[in-house]
């Protein structure tokens, strides 16, 4: 009976393990309001910029897509919530991108590109994917656990910061206000 008690227990904690995330915890903070005052001299926001490599070995710059509102997500492709959000990503990239939503995906597989870019192929990701590296994910406070999400308005502030998988109607519902597309 014992034994069975533990196993359960066992099962239990990998279950909670999975189910919030690929990190040591899952959080939600507010960035910020919704609305803001941005002085007329800043030309980027608070968010981060960065040039990191795509797929291709091309350059993408984040503050090139000023203008646009923007899900940063940080993920991997061994990470089990990280895989299950992507063909959310990936429905609202196709519904919102003409409205001027833009995702990116910062891979943080160590390693061999043509592994992301299978991956890639794999589960059709549409949108774009660049290779993080250190420096970034440090410029973002560190990121601790896996998927991190940031969401970015035009002007380039961080308005959301999600640790951990969240269903496609968070981000919708973040995006759709930010897009103004009440």
């Amino acid at each position: 009976m014992r034994k069975v008690l533990q196993k359960g227990l066992i099962i239990l904690v990998l279950l909670v393990i999975w189910a919030s995330g690929c990190g040591v915890e899952t959080e939600i903070e507010e960035i910020g309001e919704m609305e803001e005052v941005v002085s007329a001299e800043k030309e980027w926001g608070d968010a981060p910029d960065f040039t990191l490599p795509d797929l291709e070995g091309n350059s993408l710059t984040l503050s090139d897509f000023k203008g646009r509102v923007i899900i940063l997500n940080f993920w991997a492709t061994w990470c089990p919530p990280c895989r299950k959000e992507i063909p959310d990503f990936v429905e609202l990239y196709e519904k919102y991108k003409d409205e001027g939503l833009l995702i990116i995906g910062v891979n943080l597989d160590r390693g061999d590109s043509r592994t992301v870019k299978q991956f890639s192929k794999n589960y059709k990701i549409n949108y774009p994917i660049v290779l993080g590296n250190v420096n970034v994910t440090q410029d973002y406070g560190g990121i601790r656990g896996i998927p991190t999400t940031f969401v970015i308005d035009r002007k380039g502030n961080i308005k959301k910061k999600y640790v951990g998988y969240r269903p496609k109607a968070t981000f919708e519902g973040v995006v759709k206000i930010l897009l103004e597309i009440l």
